[in-house]
């Protein structure tokens, strides 16, 4: 999608109501075959070869300017040296070059024990002027994928290089559910290691913006592993400080919600409430005509696969969004492809049941992209 200078919100969230769906016909060649798509093997995605090679490598935006960066890579061994990211300026002949340390840790869920996960923050990097400085910022354009509840099948791996086929690429906004471990005995952890070497030719080189899904909460207390979202916050790290928020779960850099956490963090009196209404006023529509939010289940949804799961998050964030006039809302959970007129819904009443569903220019637009290609298959009922 290509778009003016931006700002985003992700959120995991889900919700569905019953509007009139346009039938605007098939626009790409591609189309998603009905059937479950067969998960690519273990073997498909060895670790590299090199004595202590360092895999997964995936980096992130580290704040809104875009004057930073968090790159994440994973080694088996935490040896000397491991734990250095070596940079310098492009057109340079590298003796300029500089050095950070990572942070470094490792997890343990259930009988598995991950390799170390090392995390480096660049910051004040130098930045490209992409626009003629003549033109408004609102003119400059900027092209991302967006991609959701992609798995690690046959039909994930289309997806993906569908994607990275496109040189304009800049970014990729992913809106949950990444690699569908828990969808195996145990939660799998070994498919996240090859979820990370899946990915890594476009994760490494243009920062992925993440949204935690239902498929990353990873609870599992049959085996003992009572951590949400253990695996995802230990290998995914975000740029939630430099937002003053308090989780990972949620974010600006891009503005980032969670809904799917085994708690309700988005009801009034909570951190995620109070963070998000303060986030919103900021915004300055002058230098950012565009605001968009990611989350990762719909508010508006005509499948009936997750229909309505997200009502409570909806009654109380919609109102703000029409008020700071949102513009587009991207979400995955329900593995197909939906969109919506700009609608909203913000006179519903619990105790009278008055809800009225209208055509409001200050809406969004409700996108739902989550057909990326998943072991479960399509949603098309």
């Amino acid at each position: 999608m290509e778009l003016s200078h931006l700002a985003l919100v992700c959120a995991a969230i889900a919700f569905s109501s019953i509007f009139v769906v346009s039938q605007a016909g098939i626009t790409s060649t591609h189309v998603r075959v009905s059937e479950p798509s067969e998960e690519m093997p273990l073997e498909t995605f060895p670790p590299p070869a090199g004595y202590n090679a360092p895999e997964q490598v995936h980096i992130t935006q580290r704040d809104h300017a875009g004057r930073g960066m968090i790159i994440s890579w994973v080694t088996p061994l935490n040896e000397d040296g491991s734990n250095v990211v070596t940079y310098w300026i492009a057109s340079s002949d590298g003796s300029d070059n500089k050095s950070v340390i990572a942070t470094t840790s490792s997890y343990r869920y259930f009988d598995y024990t991950s390799g170390y996960l090392h995390h480096a923050t660049i910051k004040e990097l130098e930045t490209i002027q992409l626009h003629d400085p003549s033109k408004s910022r609102s003119r400059c354009s900027y092209t991302f994928g967006i991609i959701g509840d992609l798995g690690q099948t046959y039909a994930s791996n289309q997806t993906l290089y569908n994607n990275m086929s496109n040189p304009k690429g800049q970014t990729v906004l992913f809106a949950g559910d990444l690699s569908y471990a828990d969808d195996h005995p145990n939660h799998d952890q070994r498919k996240w290691d090859s979820y990370g070497r899946f990915v890594e030719p476009s994760a490494a080189y243009q920062p992925w913006i993440w949204v935690a899904g239902n498929h990353e909460i990873d609870y599992a207390q049959s085996i003992g592993e009572i951590q949400p979202f253990k695996p995802y916050k230990n290998r995914y790290h975000v740029p939630y400080k430099a937002s003053q928020s308090t989780s990972p779960l949620w974010y600006i850099s891009t503005l980032v919600l969670n809904q799917t956490s085994l708690g309700l963090h988005h009801h009034k009196y909570t951190p995620q409430n109070s963070w998000l209404q303060d986030e919103l006023k900021k915004v300055n529509r002058s230098e950012t005509p565009w605001l968009i939010v990611l989350v990762h289940a719909p508010w508006y949804n005509s499948n009936n696969y997750h229909y309505m799961e997200g009502e409570s998050m909806r009654v109380t964030f919609e109102p703000w969004f029409v008020e700071n006039k949102v513009d587009i809302v991207f979400a995955g959970h329900v593995h197909a492809y939906e969109r919506s007129v700009r609608i909203s819904n913000i006179h519903y009443n619990i105790t009278d049941g008055m809800s009225t569903l209208v055509k409001d220019q200050n809406a969004p637009i409700y996108i739902t992209i989550g057909d990326g290609g998943n072991i479960e298959g399509i949603a098309n009922r």
